[in-house]
């Protein structure tokens, strides 16, 4: 299990996340503002690819083909100088975790991959036995959050005392490699931690805290009834809980929760009184940070100026 020292401050490659690019670009920008305010030393990289995550999840990339990308991001990551990955999305942190096993642990899969990269003329992609370690080297951008919980602290400059946010940690920051995680997979607090941190007040636990956000990937558009059942009995829990704002680590969560939730309240004659943000870009905003330069909250399906006007930030 990880300690919250093994979270490096120096030399990460923020890995960039097309769910991430493509709906909440605030993210990226929110996290890169928080990164500087802290003084975290990290690189982007352009050469960087997708990690295929939403491709491997619904079967269009089999797993060699997933962890052959990998073995190419790794080799770019390495050739920066930047060698510890730090990921904004859960699927990417989930991808390279597991593909870092298998390049490690599986010296058919490492040689069969190393042997088309020399084909190709590509050795300096070849992957050696622990050029990486899933638990040394691949983090998410909210461990790194926790870390430095005290240090947001210190910057806050908007008062957000009162405001009752509760957490969604994501399956596959928490399920998915629960050994690897920071702190209790059966009770994750990170989120709440870097929350609280920024002044709000979390709701420590309501019903269906652990509940899946009911996307996987393929089932919102093949079991599309079935997903949505399950996020509206998600947001149902949010509601009696009286919560205010919903809190994320991952884009594909934040996807479900804020462009389906109005989709859920027009199909059930619900309406659920609350808002979405990613943590990182909760933390900036409660740092100062423009809500739209650089949180961009105004790509949110579910408006937030009602939010924005009550803590004065617009």
């Amino acid at each position: 299990m990880k300690s919250v020292e093994d979270i490096p401050e120096r030399k990460l490659l923020l890995f960039k996340s097309c769910m991430v690019s493509q709906e909440y670009p605030g993210i990226e920008s929110a996290t890169r503002y928080l990164f500087e305010k802290l003084g975290i030393d990290y690189y982007v990289s352009e050469r960087q690819s997708c990690c295929t995550g939403i491709g491997h999840y619904v079967d269009l990339y089999g797993q060699l083909t997933t962890t052959a990308i990998a073995a190419r991001n790794f080799a770019i990551a390495r050739e920066c100088g930047y060698p510890n990955i730090i990921c904004m999305c859960s699927t990417c942190y989930a991808i390279n975790k597991e593909a870092c096993e298998l390049l490690n642990g599986n010296e058919k899969v490492r040689e069969e991959l190393n042997s088309v990269f020399r084909e190709k003329g590509f050795e300096d992609l070849c992957y050696k036995k622990g050029d990486m370690e899933e638990q040394g080297n691949i983090f998410h951008v909210l461990e790194l959050l926790f870390r430095k919980k005290s240090n947001l602290s210190e910057k806050v400059k908007i008062d957000f005392s009162g405001l009752k946010v509760a957490a969604h940690h994501a399956c596959h920051y928490y399920k998915f490699r629960a050994e690897d995680m920071l702190g209790n997979p059966e009770n994750p607090q990170l989120i709440d931690g870097v929350a609280k941190a920024c002044g709000a007040e979390p709701v420590r636990w309501y019903e269906d805290r652990s509940l899946t956000c009911g996307m996987g990937f393929a089932q919102l558009h093949i079991h599309k009834e079935t997903s949505f059942q399950v996020t509206k009995a998600k947001l149902e829990s949010l509601k009696k809980a009286g919560v205010e704002l919903l809190l994320h680590m991952c884009p594909n969560c934040q996807i479900q929760y804020d462009r389906c939730q109005p989709l859920i309240e027009k199909e059930f004659g619900n309406k659920y009184p609350f808002v979405h943000m990613n943590i990182a870009q909760f933390a900036a905003l409660a740092l100062g940070a423009d809500p739209y330069k650089i949180c961009g909250l105004q790509t949110h399906s579910v408006p937030l100026e009602t939010f924005l006007e009550k803590y004065e930030l617009i």
